[in-house]
């Protein structure tokens, strides 16, 4: 409880500052939260690990995402469709190509699993954590080495939200190709203003509802996942969450992204908190770079080539987050900076990762162990 109050406190300090001072406005509330969570965490006020972390990474961001989606008109995000996919593929294929950069670097500094560590990089730089996990069981992994690789993946994740938050700053504010119509413009609009203050009164009947109808698509999606395994609990949260916005008396609800909204700051000043230097040392600075190098060459390519194709940055960013953090962080990165119409898109590609991410690491796992002979 004591580390979900400092995390409140955060949260509230970073809204604080980004309404009061020009300079926290530029960089937003996010980010604020999460360099503070890291400051805390690096300076022995916050701990690296705790529960509270995990539940705010499961069972808070379901909740999240489950009261944000629940305000998506699917027709107000068509355009960002094909743009964000394609960011994406750029972003995915950068990491496959890191992740042999990193294997031929300093493969030999980690060990004779490294070969395994390229294929779990691969994986969770291309749809999320659980790809992660889903690896390391599957190529048998040590425990040490499987132990040392999330750690250091949990602090990259935490700083490569912090660069994908800065770099639509850097590389300018995002410009949607194409038009759209003055519907779905609006629908934007009121979900971007959703996402800070209420469109309408909060009334207790519509947090009653949205209490009952997101614990109940979090429920439902639980055991649906139970009975098909084989489709993530993820995915059926998503779409239950969309095919019940699109009933009207359910998607003007008010409070709804608010609240979802300040589940996933509180999210990202834990993801913040859990980045602790000291870990890096603790594993060996080998896996780190490993994991640096990956991510790094990632970074450059889905922004590199993502612009050279004329993809915007704010796309870039949230497709970015989509391969290394999976559909929560694309939403996280999305509500932040205000890409409304790129919610439902990040959640897409962000699904894609988990279905893919999997494939494209058992291939780069295979690539890497064939270069030894």
């Amino acid at each position: 409880m004591a580390i979900a109050v400092i995390l409140a406190a955060i949260v509230w300090t970073a809204l604080q500052l980004e309404r009061r001072l020009p300079a926290f406005k530029a960089l937003g509330a996010a980010l604020v939260g999460i360099l503070l969570g890291m400051l805390l965490s690096n300076t022995g006020v916050l701990p690296g690990i705790s529960p509270t972390y995990e539940w705010l990474a499961s069972t808070g961001v379901s909740l999240a995402v489950a009261l944000i989606l629940l305000n998506v008109d699917i027709a107000s995000v068509r355009s960002a469709g094909p743009r964000m996919f394609g960011a994406f593929v750029i972003g995915g294929v950068a990491t496959a190509v890191g992740a042999m950069v990193a294997f031929l670097v300093v493969g030999q500094a980690v060990g004779p699993e490294a070969w395994k560590l390229a294929g779990q990089f691969t994986g969770t730089y291309t749809g999320g954590g659980m790809n992660f996990t889903a690896l390391g069981r599957a190529l048998d992994t040590s425990s040490d080495l499987f132990t040392a690789g999330i750690a250091a993946d949990v602090a990259l994740t935490a700083v490569w939200m912090a660069a994908c938050l800065i770099a639509p700053l850097l590389l300018g504010r995002r410009a949607i190709t194409g038009k759209a119509t003055s519907s779905a413009v609006s629908s934007e609009g009121d979900l971007a203003q959703a996402l800070s203050s209420s469109l309408r009164p909060l009334v207790i009947a519509d947090l009653a509802a949205l209490v009952t109808i997101a614990i109940g698509t979090l429920w439902l999606a639980g055991r649906l996942a139970a009975w098909v395994p084989f489709l993530p609990e993820v995915l059926w949260l998503s779409t239950i969450a969309l095919l019940l916005a699109q009933i009207p008396a359910i998607r003007t609800l008010a409070g709804g992204a608010l609240l979802g909204n300040y589940l996933l700051l509180l999210f990202l000043a834990g993801n913040g908190a859990q980045s602790v230097l000291a870990n890096i040392f603790r594993v060996g600075p080998a896996v780190f770079w490993f994991a640096a190098i990956t991510i790094a060459v990632h970074g450059i390519g889905i922004f590199g080539v993502g612009r050279l194709f004329g993809i915007d940055a704010g796309t870039l960013a949230v497709a970015s987050q989509a391969n290394v953090g999976g559909p929560a962080s694309a939403v996280a990165l999305a509500g932040a900076r205000g890409y409304t119409d790129r919610v439902l898109p990040g959640v897409a590609v962000g699904l894609l990762g988990y279905a893919v991410g999997n494939y494209s690491g058992f291939l780069v796992a295979n690539l890497a162990r064939a270069w030894l002979g």
